[in-house]
Order: structure tokens, then C-alpha cells, then sequence
């Protein structure tokens, strides 16, 4: 049965809902994403907002801030569902390196089998244009690719991410080109949520005040769920605030946290600033590119691929001749030379016989016999004898050893029959 892609993703991400949606390996930190949100919230509701629906009498404006609390919770929340569970812009694996920038050196050739074969040279680097200025990008080995432009290898959900930011725990997931908008507006908005929490909790601590005519820590006695809630925003703000600053800085001038942390004391020039009106433009107002990969498509079987080429394999095709023929060539001329040694030995022993004549006692006739039998047995040497000089430059026709090493125990073979007959 055939598998679908994110069955056998190769990355460390997280898939559920029939590869619908993808995380990363640490999906588990959004549960406590979640609970830093929710919680909070629903305190507030329960402890703090209930009790603000009287307050403002007119058009009953107390339940406003309820729904509020409500509507922008889940707001922060579809912001995190799309940060986190979609793909941030991965670049699908090569099965193979790309062999259009394979290199061959001979110089540097190494011994494989008693012959020179020369090593493959890899370019690790390579240049592309970036608004008119070159800009160097690197050979990734695990996704076999050259990475584009800003993009990245992410160590913990090993994939190459396009316009790579960060990997942000707290969402699970990698920040790129994808998802990174939903980020930034996932994060300002948290900083949004914590300041709206806070300054109701603060206004329910001041109408305390005044209903009990009482100082602030009296007021405080009365709703501790306040206290708690504008101490934890507090807290919390420093965080979010700080990251949404942060990104903002980041937005303008068109760089990602990757580049401003690695690049940041080498002074480079930043190809990709367009200008702050621009950088945001691209950010918030551009289409979100398409998914490169297709997650619940069904693998499909690649064609075996020809082994990579080498002088052995190359020298045929520039010599235009096709090598079995060669080959076939070879057996057959190495066949014929054992032959030939043999009909020339059976000659030596006939004429030998002859001369010896009355002479000598009778010979038996089933020894030269079997000198005759062994002839018609010479091709099965062929199957033992399959080398050729196939892949020489020279083209003249060489003998594999193993043939004429054959041909020699046939003649040793030969020779020792007239001394067995004289004994």
C-alpha cells in the first residue's frame, strides 16, 4: 500500500490529522503556551469582569468588557493555531545531490581496485544575485540542496526553512517565511491581551476603593485575584512587549533574529532592506506563499538512478564504441591462442611418436587421445576468463593474465604426457 509524504517525512516535525497539520518535535511546550493564556483569562473573567458588568450603568457597557476579554482571548489563540500548526516554509529534501555541479579531479583521484579513479569535487558555496549584489549561499548535506537566499537549516526540526527566524518554543514550531506574520501578530497581540487584563484588574482595584472608602490595601484584601493577575501581567509584559519591540526593529529593517544575531558585529550590508515602509508592506500586506510541500500526497517511486560516472565508463563513450562487442573480442581471440598452443603441443607429440617408431615399445593411444579430448574442453575456461582490457585508451587488444596463465598449465599439462609414455 502505498504511503503518503508525511509518513515518511524525513524531519523531526509532528503531524496530525492525516498530515493536515504539522508541528515541530516540541509541540508539547504549547500545552503550556495555552495554560499561560488561558488561565489568566479565565480568573479575570470569574473574579474580575463578573463583576464589572454593573458598574457602568449605561447601555450596560460593564458587559463589554467580558465580551472583550472573550473575543480577543480567542483571537490570540487562532494567532498561535496558525503560527504553530502550519508548515513555516519548508524546502522539500533532494533524494540525490545535484549532479549538475559535480566536479571531476583527477589530480586528486583515488585507488579503487588496483585502478585510479578521480574523486568528486563538491562546491560548498556558490553565489546568487540579491537586488543587483552577490550574495553567497551554502550546500546543505542533509537536505542535499543549496539553500536560497536567508534561508536555514533548523537543528531541531531538521528541515531547510525559508527566511529562517527562529525556532520559538513557547509555539513549537519553526518561524519563516510562512508563518512569520502570525507570529509577530500572535506576540502583540499577548502584549495587547496582558495590558487589557491589567488595566481592568487595576480599574476593579480603584472602584473597590471607592465603594469601601477604603485605602488601596483594603481594596486589595477584598479582590487578591487582582493583585494576582496585574503581578503576572506585569510580569509577562516585559517578555511580550520586549519581543514585539524587538520584532518591530527587526520589520524595518528587513532582517530576520538569525541575521541580526549572527551577522550583527560583521557590518554587513543589508541586501535585503527596502526601506521601512517597504520592509512592512512586505510583511503584512504581501500574499503568503504557497506550501512547497504536499503532505498527504502518496509517495511516489523514483527511478533507479545510473551510478555516477568514471574514466572506465566515461573513455568508451568518447571513443564512440560500444565496449561488449570488445569484450566479447577478447574471449574470443584468448580462445583461439589456447588453441593454438595446444594443436601446436598435440603436433610436437605426433611427430615424436614418428620418430621414434619400432623403436620404442607400443604407445598407448588413449593418452594422445586424451591430449585431443582435452581441446574440445578448452571453452570452458571461457566462463573463468571473463576480463578484457575494456576502457583502454590504446586500442590495441590485450590478454587478460588469467587467460594466458590457463594457456600455460594446458601446455605443462601437455608436455607431461610423452614423459609419462617414456616411463
Amino acid at each position: 500500500m502505498a504511503k503518503r509524504v508525511y509518513e515518511v517525512w524525513k524531519g523531526s516535525n509532528k503531524f496530525i490529522l492525516g498530515g493536515r497539520l504539522i508541528f515541530g518535535p516540541d509541540a508539547r511546550s504549547l500545552i503550556v503556551t495555552l495554560l499561560l493564556i488561558i488561565v489568566p483569562v479565565v480568573i479575570f473573567c470569574v473574579f474580575v469582569a463578573r463583576h464589572l458588568r454593573h458598574e457602568f450603568s449605561p447601555y450596560n457597557a460593564g458587559y463589554a468588557i467580558l465580551v472583550v476579554a472573550i473575543v480577543f482571548t480567542i483571537y490570540v489563540l487562532i494567532l498561535l493555531f496558525l503560527t504553530s500548526a502550519r508548515d513555516p516554509g519548508v524546502i522539500p529534501r533532494n533524494s540525490h545531490p545535484p549532479e549538475e555541479e559535480f566536479r571531476y579531479d583527477s589530480s586528486t583521484s583515488v585507488e579503487i581496485g588496483g585502478r585510479q579513479t578521480p574523486s568528486v569535487q563538491f562546491p560548498r558555496t556558490k553565489e546568487v544575485m540579491v537586488n543587483g549584489i552577490p550574495v553567497r549561499v551554502k550546500y546543505c548535506d542533509t537536505c542535499m540542496l543549496y539553500r536560497p537566499p536567508r534561508c536555514s537549516h533548523c537543528s531541531i526540526c531538521n528541515n531547510c526553512v525559508e527566511r529562517f527566524d527562529h525556532h520559538c518554543p513557547w509555539v513549537g514550531q519553526c518561524i519563516g517565511l510562512r508563518n512569520y506574520r502570525y507570529f509577530f501578530m500572535f506576540v502583540s497581540s499577548a502584549t495587547l491581551l496582558c495590558i487589557y487584563v491589567f488595566a481592568m484588574s487595576a480599574v476593579y482595584i480603584k472602584i473597590l476603593m471607592d465603594d469601601y472608602q477604603s485605602t488601596v490595601w483594603r481594596a486589595m484584601k477584598e479582590s487578591p485575584a487582582s493583585v494576582i493577575l496585574m503581578a503576572y501581567c506585569f510580569i509577562s509584559l516585559w517578555f511580550v512587549a520586549g519581543l514585539t519591540g524587538f520584532h518591530l526593529y527587526l520589520i524595518g529593517t528587513n532582517q530576520t533574529t538569525y541575521e541580526n544575531f549572527r551577522y550583527r558585529a560583521e557590518n554587513r550590508i543589508n541586501v535585503y532592506n527596502l526601506g521601512c515602509f517597504h520592509n512592512f508592506f512586505e510583511v503584512f500586506c504581501t500574499e503568503v506563499k504557497p506550501s512547497k510541500n504536499n503532505f498527504r500526497a502518496f509517495v511516489q517511486e523514483e527511478v533507479p538512478r545510473p551510478p555516477l560516472p568514471s574514466t572506465r565508463e566515461a573513455e568508451p563513450e568518447e571513443t564512440g564504441g560500444d565496449p561488449r562487442p570488445k569484450v566479447e573480442d577478447d574471449l574470443e581471440i584468448g580462445e583461439d591462442l589456447l588453441k593454438i598452443s595446444q594443436r601446436r603441443n598435440i603436433e610436437e607429440i605426433d611427430e615424436d611418436i614418428r620418430s621414434r617408431g619400432s623403436n620404442g615399445p607400443p604407445h598407448n593411444t588413449s593418452e594422445v587421445d586424451s591430449v585431443h579430448s582435452s581441446d574440445h574442453r578448452a571453452p570452458t575456461i571461457r566462463s573463468d576468463t571473463r576480463h578484457s582490457s575494456w576502457g583502454r585508451r590504446s586500442g590495441s587488444w590485450e590478454i587478460a593474465p588469467e587467460v594466458l596463465a590457463n594457456s600455460n598449465v594446458t601446455e605443462s599439462r601437455s608436455y607431461a604426457t610423452p614423459k609419462e609414455s617414456r616411463q
